[in-house]
């Protein structure tokens, strides 16, 4: 029996003889149901009909599919001298890109964001032989159950001595950061963190393609977390968004703007 996955969103369901009757993710308010209608394509399909590019941005290995395909978002390999990390994910997974990854050394796990990049979770994970770290307040958005993920509850969850993933919330209950300490201090951020068009400025919003911002106490919170963590760079989700020094004093600059804004 096939998979399918969603068009919008990229989420991945487990083997049926149908689609299910509309994807969950798309159905929430963070998220939309496309305007055509809900649509479905199996893992075959997307592999017929899109790529996967290998790329470096800033430095890092990025990992995107092209043309682009439902949100857009990208993966990002960070390597650390405890091992690398996949960060977020994508819906496709080919043998050059696991080639691509393995060459630049051990994986030690996967770590996701938020739920609209769980994608093809399972499958990366099966082809890494590694595990999937999300955060527990997530656990009803995933769609394709596995037993390499792996939920974790809390704040703050060491994954070794250099990379800490950092539950900031606002986005989703569980969103997620990650901190690598090595050099300067480097943030990944999804798009729970969106670095804008400018790369001079990042922004937090509850829903981004239905313009549904989070409250002043979020904003305080997050910037509460990230406080004692040293950082000169973020990546964000999409290709090129990265504020590549002095992030730490632009996140400063960016939620004093946003609390002025919504005073």
């Amino acid at each position: 029996m096939p998979r399918f996955i969603c068009r919008q969103c990229g989420a991945r369901f487990p083997e049926a003889g149908a689609p299910p009757d509309g994807c969950p993710i798309c159905r929430d308010e963070r998220q939309y149901v496309r305007w055509g209608g809900q649509a479905w394509l199996t893992p075959e399909e997307l592999a017929a009909s899109y790529g996967l590019t290998c790329s470096e941005d800033h430095g890092v290995l990025s990992l995107r599919i092209k043309p682009a395909f439902a949100i857009d978002q990208r993966a990002l390999l960070v390597e650390a001298e405890e091992g690398n990390l996949l960060w977020d994910c994508i819906g496709l997974v080919t043998p050059e890109a696991i080639a691509a990854i393995k060459a630049r050394g051990p994986v030690l796990g996967i770590a996701i964001s938020h739920p609209h990049y769980y994608t093809a979770m399972a499958e990366w994970a099966a082809a890494l032989d590694v595990p999937v770290h999300l955060h527990a307040d997530d656990r009803q958005w995933v769609t394709e159950p596995d037993p390499a993920i792996r939920f974790w509850d809390g704040e703050a969850l060491k994954l070794g001595p250099s990379l800490t993933l950092l539950r900031c919330g606002g986005h989703f209950a569980g969103a997620t950061v990650l901190h690598h300490a090595g050099g300067e201090g480097t943030l990944y951020c999804g798009d729970v963190l969106q670095v804008a068009q400018d790369r001079r400025y990042v922004s937090v919003m509850y829903s981004y393609p239905n313009m549904i911002p989070v409250n002043a106490a979020t904003i305080r919170r997050i910037a509460a977390i990230l406080d004692p963590y040293p950082f000169s760079r973020v990546y964000g989700a999409f290709e090129g968004r990265v504020i590549d020094s002095e992030a730490k004093s632009a996140l400063a600059r960016s939620f004093a703007r946003y609390l002025d804004a919504i005073a």
